[in-house]
């Protein structure tokens, strides 16, 4: 397993004190910093919720991005405040859908949803199983390994057995759904870093499964980027082109770079740190720093097509883009990746309504290019 993790940060010149406090100062802001800085919340004596504060709930992808950034920080109590919540309000305990976590909750825990989205349970899974390798099993809710793996068979095996609902992978091509029973995926979904380690951790008779999810979803990655700009679109077809269909639920439009496409190349930059393999995947993440180098420079993003021309004047997540951008240097080291990663270095955490998930981005490339990123 791996034991050495590269610090971009010190790779420029930066001090370790310097990157030390830093990193102190990012995890004070965003778990305990003024009312326009924190997301993160307690409640009562032993739980906690991630608040998205553009949206005014908590979501699975919060809740589970706080817990592995609680794991990694070594956060004992802060996860289990986390994990405590989410089990109480998110889990669905029967029905269609019993086994996942409803995406979406009021702050006061009422459901605004009764389905999951995937990216919620692979993060949940992941960061319960680093729990229990950094900090042992405990009992109930709180046998984390256990949890991780029950996780993972519901999303592997529901409609089987007279179990009802449906899985959450495409068990003939090995992709990760959009949402359950769907027949569309999204790239930023796309973790084969951690379905390496569920390989080594889930139940026995699915771990040749991940194994192969792992490689399926790197040649995915590298299908759905686009060769010139990196660019992913939020939402995107098992042969990787951009969705351009109607969905059942709305009329909006995902078949762009925006939100969800920007964790792609963030994705591939830790999956590369972690294991080195590259089966075209990385690519993406040279020509990501390259094609909106200008932009960076001028720190002026927009909303684009994956061709890169431009589809809306302002970008909704300004800070998560070069965050990202800057991350994907584990990747690939280009002659501006030196740039990205000052330009990171310098750049402040996001304050204000939309703060959540630009600054949750935000920490997770502080702890990549740290060597803080780690496997447990």
């Amino acid at each position: 397993m791996k034991t050495q993790y590269r610090n971009v940060f010190a790779e420029i010149g930066i001090e370790q004190a310097q990157i030390k406090a830093r990193l102190e100062e990012i995890r004070d802001f965003y778990f305990y910093g003024k009312e326009d800085e924190r997301v993160y919340y307690p409640v009562g004596d032993d739980m906690a919720y991630i608040m998205d504060t553009g949206n005014n709930d908590a979501r699975t992808e919060g809740m589970s991005y706080g817990m592995m950034i609680c794991v990694q920080l070594d956060m004992r109590e802060e996860f289990d405040r986390l994990w405590k919540w989410v089990k109480t309000y998110m889990w669905m305990e029967d029905g269609f859908h019993e086994g996942y976590f409803a995406w979406s909750c009021a702050t006061d825990g009422t459901k605004n949803a009764d389905s999951p989205a995937p990216d919620g349970e692979e993060f949940f899974a992941m960061a319960l199983f680093f729990a229990s390798n950094r900090w042992g099993d405990g009992e109930g809710i709180f046998n984390y390994s256990h949890e991780a793996r029950e996780i993972l068979r519901a999303c592997l095996h529901k409609g089987e057995n007279g179990r009802t609902g449906v899985p959450m992978w495409n068990r003939d091509n090995y992709q990760i759904l959009f949402v359950p029973g769907i027949d569309f995926t999204d790239p930023s979904y796309h973790l084969p870093h951690f379905y390496e380690l569920f390989a080594l951790w889930a139940y026995e008779e699915d771990r040749a499964f991940w194994e192969r999810a792992a490689v399926e979803s790197r040649r995915y990655l590298a299908k759905a980027c686009h060769e010139k700009t990196g660019f992913s679109a939020e939402y995107a077809e098992f042969d990787g082109s951009p969705f351009r269909r109607k969905l059942p639920w709305t009329q909006d439009r995902h078949d762009w770079f925006y939100s969800d496409s920007y964790r792609t190349v963030a994705n591939i930059g830790l999956d590369y740190e972690w294991f080195g393999k590259d089966e075209g995947q990385c690519h993406a993440a040279q020509a990501i720093q390259e094609f909106l180098l200008e932009a960076g420079r001028e720190d002026t993003y927009h909303v684009y097509e994956i061709d890169g021309s431009i589809a809306q004047e302002w970008a909704l997540h300004p800070v998560a883009i070069p965050a990202t951008v800057a991350m994907s240097t584990l990747a690939a080291t280009t002659d501006c990746s030196r740039e990205w990663v000052e330009r990171f270095w310098k750049m402040p955490m996001r304050t204000g309504e939309r703060r959540y998930y630009d600054n949750c981005l935000y920490f997770f490339a502080f702890l990549a290019l740290s060597g803080n990123y780690r496997i447990w």
